[in-house]
This record gives structure tokens, sequence and C-alpha cells, in this order.
């Protein structure tokens, strides 16, 4: 609830905010939330990802989801992976309920089973790839500022303001510094200029 639109139109102001935001949303279902006891709805979630988007051009998002809490029925899983398309994630860090020893969830009825855990947490990976793949293609041919961070395996790598992680083959040693490069191509990990 702390994005609001008067604090997104502050941040926007800043110079040095990178137009990356990870916005862990774990459920797109308002049942499941509920039961997560997280105090916002799709709804109110969805609002936020809309300010961002409006007030940033390039902006880049990324998220927490958990597959499998007590009681998400097919149904129930059937809404995150829709709203999940809807909202075109980056990428979404997907991770498989586990029962933790003293937490309420761990005695919750009808836990999900690991086969099904494992199927729905598969499909929301492969709907993370496919989004990061499509979002990083839509720079082929376009100029970005990179900050390239390190050499390795005779690479230079960085990331652009918005997280995209860029490669190169390394003629120097770039690192620490900042160069504007065009790029050439991209799959779902990087892009190359």
């Amino acid at each position: 609830m702390l994005i609001t639109q008067e604090f997104v139109n502050r941040l926007s102001k800043l110079d040095k905010i990178c137009e990356h935001f990870h916005l862990s949303l774990q459920s797109g279902n308002d049942e499941t939330l509920k039961r997560m006891n997280r105090r916002y709805t799709t709804e109110q979630f969805k609002e936020i990802v809309d300010r961002l988007r409006k007030t940033y051009s390039n902006v880049n998002l990324t998220t927490d989801i958990i597959v499998g809490f007590p009681g998400e029925t097919d149904e129930e899983f059937e809404k995150t992976y829709q709203f999940l398309k809807e909202i075109k994630f980056y990428k979404m860090h997907v991770f498989q309920y586990s029962p933790r020893k003293g937490t309420r969830a761990a005695t919750m009825p009808n836990q999900v089973p690991a086969e099904i855990k494992e199927k729905r947490s598969k499909r929301l990976i492969e709907l993370s790839d496919k989004n990061q793949e499509e979002y990083n293609n839509q720079y082929i041919g376009k100029k970005v500022k990179v900050l390239w961070e390190e050499e390795k395996n005779g690479m230079n790598k960085g990331h652009t303001s918005n997280y995209i992680l860029v490669e190169r083959e390394k003629n120097k040693n770039l690192e620490n510094t900042f160069e504007v490069v065009e790029i050439k191509s991209a799959n779902k990990e990087t892009v190359k200029c």
C-alpha cells in the first residue's frame, strides 16, 4: 500500500531511481491471498502495476509467487495464472509452498500434493520465461545505457537501469563504467550487443 500515486510522483522526480520494481504478489487469487493473511487484493495490486507503468515508460516488474498454498484449488490456481498472464511480469520467482513447523499454514486442511505443486510451478515458470524473452526481444535494435558490472567467461556483463542483463564479448575491462550500446540479439536470459 506504500505505492500510492503521490509516492510514485515523488519517486519519479528522483534521478537515481532505476526503472525496476520487485512487487511480491504471492498469489493472483483473492481467496488464496486471504488464507495467506495478505492485506491486499489483486485489484489493488493491479492498480499499483498500472500506476508504475503509466509513470515509467520502460518499467520492468518482477514478483514472487507461491504455488500450492494449503487450500489452493485448480480454479484458484487458474485465476492466478490468468492474472499473471494479464500483468506480464518480466520475471516471476516461483516457489512451491512447503510446510514450516509451528506456522498456522502447516496445520491447515487441504494440503496440496507435491505433484500438483510441481505441475503448477512448471506452468508459471514457462509463462515467466515467455514474458522475459518477449520483453528482451523488444530491445533489439534499440540503444540502452549499461552499467558494466563484471567480466566472466570472456564476457562483459552488466544491467540496464530497468534490470535487463546485457552481455558482450570482452574487449577491455569495463567494470564499473557506463556505456550506451545497441542491442543486436536477445533471448530469455540476456540481451547482447
